[in-house]
């Protein structure tokens, strides 16, 4: 028999993303949990990114680069002693970020019935990234982290492989690390087997954040050296074009209407 660790007080778990770092694109629902928190734990890259006066008289618990488990745990130990705990992400907490170890730890303790549980969604990198880009997640696309700290590397590879050649523009998350810099140029190789060398590449580095930084140019033009663990990468599919600047996968609309 399962048993159930419950808890200790009337504590409660929110997660949140706190979007690109902006605080203008915090959204509404997360700047309230933070006002409410009593405790709020996040990686201190992350808690950086929160206003001061909003910590002001609040416990924070901060940890350092893959602690995640101690995070959670020490979240989920203040919720059973009746803490108002908000767990940080950046983003969105729910795309490679903390929710979905919230809530496996919960199912592992046998809390899920116990702790009040809100996932209040971000605007995530890809997004915003996307945004300063143009266009160029108009149409179906693949969404893959090059981190293999919790993913094989063929695994990773078999994935970038498939997004290629069934043509999906595709996103590339954790492209770069100090430790870890072979992995985007290799997964560039297995994404030219199936794209034009003229195929649209976009890299947005800090997306709204102090230092930003937008660039695009040809995949055959891309050069991986530029690429920092702060970046994202965009690759177009085989409709996706430069304009003005712009990058754009287009959705189909004139091909099928016809110009406006």
């Amino acid at each position: 028999m399962q048993r159930s660790d419950r808890g200790r007080g009337s504590g409660a778990l929110t997660v949140i993303g706190l979007g690109p770092g902006d605080a203008q694109l915090l959204s509404p629902q997360a700047l309230d949990a933070l006002v409410r928190a009593e405790t709020i734990v996040g990686y201190g890259t992350y808690i950086d990114l929160i206003d001061p006066d909003l910590l002001t008289g609040k416990e924070v618990i901060i940890t350092g680069m893959k602690k995640e488990m101690d995070r959670v745990a020490a979240a989920v130990d203040r919720a059973q002693d009746g803490s108002n705990v908000v767990v940080v992400s950046s983003g969105d907490a729910g795309i490679y970020g903390m929710a979905g170890l919230v809530l496996e730890t919960l199912e592992a303790r046998n809390l899920l019935e116990d702790i009040p549980l809100r996932i209040l969604p971000g605007i995530p990198a890809l997004a915003a990234g996307a945004a300063l880009l143009g266009a160029p997640l108009t149409h179906d696309f693949a969404v893959i982290s090059l981190s293999d700290l919790m993913t094989p590397w063929e695994t990773i590879e078999q994935r970038v492989t498939h997004a290629a050649a069934a043509d999906f523009a595709i996103v590339l998350y954790n492209p770069k690390s100090r430790r870890r810099d072979w992995q985007l140029p290799r997964a560039l190789e297995l994404i030219a087997e199936h794209r034009s060398p003229e195929t649209p590449v976009g890299l947005v580095r800090k997306a709204f954040r102090p230092g930003q930084d937008v660039t695009s140019c040809a995949l055959s033009e891309f050069d991986p050296a530029s690429v920092d663990m702060l970046s994202i990468v965009f690759i177009g599919n085989s409709n996706t074009r430069l304009s003005a600047g712009h990058m754009i996968t287009p959705r189909g609309y004139l091909a099928k209407y016809g110009r406006p």
